[in-house]
């Protein structure tokens, strides 16, 4: 969905990812070689003139597509769910037709954006779809039952009256707030409760991809998705590798602070797992994914430069609320003051994206559409379930954006929604390319956008718009600023690497079901140096804990965002004239920065993501080293307070390393189709939540992972 966010693929959001974030599957209840779309294609139509037929026909169903999916995100209900399943089908299907049909013009002539075209409309989904119908309608209800379950997701204790159920955002804010070791292991252990009904589910769901992909011409599905990137699946593998290779150091920094710290707050025998791992529940997130919850135990330095983003914002909520309390006169019951706090809530949501939009309008872009304000979802209603996943939509490919939020007047939510509007920022300038390019010049692009914004929130931006006090210029106040972005930026990059290098395993085969969890710790042990406190044999399903996985959103995405967005800052700064440290650049306001930004997103897919990075970095090839610039005051002073420390990890002896499911293995059996494929330009998929995670987090009919038009944050 972070920085998030991006945008991402889902269960039935996720079903239809690609195309301008949304997926295309195939056609349900045909084989390929003979469907009914297929048979109506014009028998002297061109490669061009088909495109062209795709484009329209894609368009034309987008919008029905994406209100069912959005209606089955924020109405949760059986009803919602069945819409959004019939909705997949329906594009799955079509999409195989399309696909079916494009056979035709294989080995002739046609316009290289022809060529492109064609070949993200193979690549235009992260749920491929067996051509049978009745496996098509069980993975679409598959898909619809593993969203619906995370987004009803509870967590119950008690009997009878004393019975308390509580969802993710409740058992989120015990780990955020709470220094209890044990309330915070309850709040863990309870929220991974939720994911164990999934289990069969997705190991049936791994073999019905599987079968599409493979009738596709890829060995599995994760190679078809190593497949999206304008080069092979083992070289974007390789590339992943060789980027973690460039940042673990000052991962590991962190990591070995981290623990000293945390020993320091519960106590040695609490503050890690054998082999130097840090406990699951102590680091203030549920996936671990990101670190800023520590604050209280880690800031390095007490009252040096005070950004508590935080305390600020629900110092305005509580502003709104007093305001609303003095404007509702008279009736005080129980329900007359819900409604009061709820428009509280909602008002102050909205001050605060009214905030992130004005940064983009800053830099001369456009502000957010009417409709944005009229259909957005900012809060959790009163009378229902959502999946409060922050994500981002693009309903129609014309204009029609909106996110999907739950927002809490926090700084953690105050970023995402920067992070957010990235997606539709670049959803609103693509939307002028034919629907196929509508998409990001690769997913990691997606997601990164937003997050560029966010590294521009720089202490001097924040004091500007009044969230935190005149900021001293003191070398203590740097440690703390870096500090306050490694515990989001940093700590994300091995979690944004590891979760499908566990589902490139899952798809080849190397990680067999009975041993879906264990190949989950041994991975997160491997990557994050995080292990649980307790043993999480095969009866759960961690795994499905995290929205990406039952929603199906592709992750290296946001790896490659979190890289990819410092390049991109840095870019950015140095458009805007920008000569001074890298990490206290903020290009707000600046109008050369924002021209060179939105010329890159008006390109959208039309083009290999290689040629657009060069023209906004002017190199064609993702590189860390502005993330280690950027942090570089930071990562020598942690190497000075870890002095003494015995840094690093080990996984425990006895547990049983889980393969990674290493792309080459998978690629050496890669199909004539798949070769193909990967040598095509399909740098990112055609449209759709994606969050960011536009997490979207994500993402996305545009964005790129969720099914019709969303992207979602990380």
């Amino acid at each position: 969905m972070k920085p998030v966010r991006a945008l991402l693929a889902l269960s039935i959001t996720a079903a239809v990812v690609g195309l301008a974030a949304c997926d295309r599957a195939p056609t349900p209840g045909t084989d390929r070689g003979a469907t009914p779309a297929a048979a109506t294609a014009p028998e002297d139509e061109t490669a061009d003139q088909f495109i062209a037929r795709v484009n329209a026909e894609l368009k034309a169903m987008y919008p029905q597509m994406t209100a069912a999916q959005w209606l089955s995100s924020t109405y949760i209900i059986d009803d919602s769910k069945l819409l959004a399943a019939a909705a997949n089908e329906r594009y799955l299907s079509q999409l195989n037709s399309w696909i079916e049909q494009a056979k035709r013009f294989e080995g002739q002539e046609m316009s290289p954006q022809t060529a492109r075209s064609i070949q993200l409309l193979k690549l235009g989904t992260s749920m491929p779809a067996p051509t049978d119908p009745a496996k098509l309608a069980e993975l679409t209800r598959i898909a619809a039952d593993m969203e619906g379950m995370y987004g009803a997701g509870e967590y119950c204790t008690g009997e009878g009256e004393a019975r308390n159920c509580r969802q993710l955002g409740a058992l989120e804010d015990v780990l955020r707030n709470s220094r209890d070791y044990d309330e915070q292991l309850e709040a863990w252990r309870g929220w991974h409760t939720i994911s164990k009904p999934m289990r069969d589910d997705y190991t049936r769901f791994v073999e019905l991809v599987n079968l599409g992909a493979d009738e596709m011409g890829f060995a599995d599905a994760g190679e078809m998705w190593r497949s999206g990137y304008d080069m092979s699946p083992v070289e974007i593998a390789a590339e992943t590798d060789r980027l973690w290779t460039q940042v673990k150091p000052l991962y590991e920094d962190l990591h070995c602070y981290t623990r000293t710290r945390l020993a320091a707050e519960y106590g040695e025998d609490k503050a890690q797992v054998a082999g130097g791992m840090l406990p699951a529940h102590l680091l203030g997130n549920m996936w671990q994914q990101d670190w800023g919850n520590l604050w209280d135990i880690v800031v390095p330095y007490e009252n040096a430069g005070k950004l508590d983003i935080t305390s600020a914002l629900e110092s305005r909520y509580q502003q709104i609320h007093a305001q609303k309390l003095a404007q509702h006169t008279g009736d005080r019951s129980p329900s007359s003051l819900a409604n009061i706090e709820h428009e509280a809530q909602e008002a102050a949501a909205r001050q605060m994206t009214k905030r992130a939009e004005d940064f983009y309008t800053s830099l001369g872009l456009q502000k957010l559409p009417e409709s944005y304000w009229e259909n957005t979802q900012f809060i959790k209603p009163r009378d229902r379930d959502v999946v409060c996943h922050a994500s981002a939509w693009d309903m129609n490919m014309e204009g029609d954006v909106r996110t999907k939020m739950c927002i809490k007047p926090n700084e953690e939510d105050f970023t995402t929604i920067y992070h957010e509007l990235g997606h539709l920022y670049y959803d609103l300038a693509y939307n002028k390319q034919p629907p196929l390019f509508q998409a990001g010049a690769h997913d990691g692009f997606h997601e990164a956008i937003g997050d560029t914004i966010v590294l521009a929130m720089t202490p001097k931006y924040l004091e500007s718009i009044g969230l935190v006090d005149a900021q001293q210029q003191s070398e203590q106040a740097l440690i703390n600023a870096q500090m306050r972005m490694a515990l989001a930026k940093v700590s994300f990059l091995p979690f944004g690497l590891m979760i499908d290098r566990w589902r490139w395993g899952v798809f080849d085969g190397s990680i067999a079901p009975d041993q879906y969890n264990a190949a989950w710790w041994d991975l997160k042990a491997k990557y994050q140096g995080v292990a649980p406190v307790e043993a999480r044999g095969e009866e759960f399903f961690d795994a499905g804990a995290k929205y990406h996985v039952p929603g199906n959103t592709p992750y290296t995405r946001y790896f490659l965002a979190h890289v990819l967005q410092f390049q991109f800052y840095k870019s950015l700064c140095d458009a805007a004239g920008y000569t001074g440290p890298l990490h206290e650049c903020s290009f707000y306001g600046n109008k050369a920065a924002g021209a060179k930004l939105q010329a890159m997103l008006d390109k959208g897919a039309s083009q290999p993501w290689q040629s657009t990075l060069e023209e906004l970095t002017g190199g064609g090839k993702m590189d860390a080293s502005a993330v280690l610039e950027y942090f570089a005051p930071l990562q020598d002073w942690l190497k000075q307070q870890n002095e003494g420390q015995t840094c690093g990890w080990q996984a425990s002896a006895d547990a049983s390393p889980a393969k990674p499911a290493a792309a080459p293995a998978a690629d050496a059996n890669t199909k004539p189709k798949a070769d193909a494929a990967a040598d095509a330009d399909a740098a990112a998929k055609p449209k759709a939540d994606a969050n960011a995670d536009t997490d979207t987090d994500a993402d996305k009919a545009k964005t790129e992972a969720k099914p019709a038009g969303e992207a979602e944050r990380g």
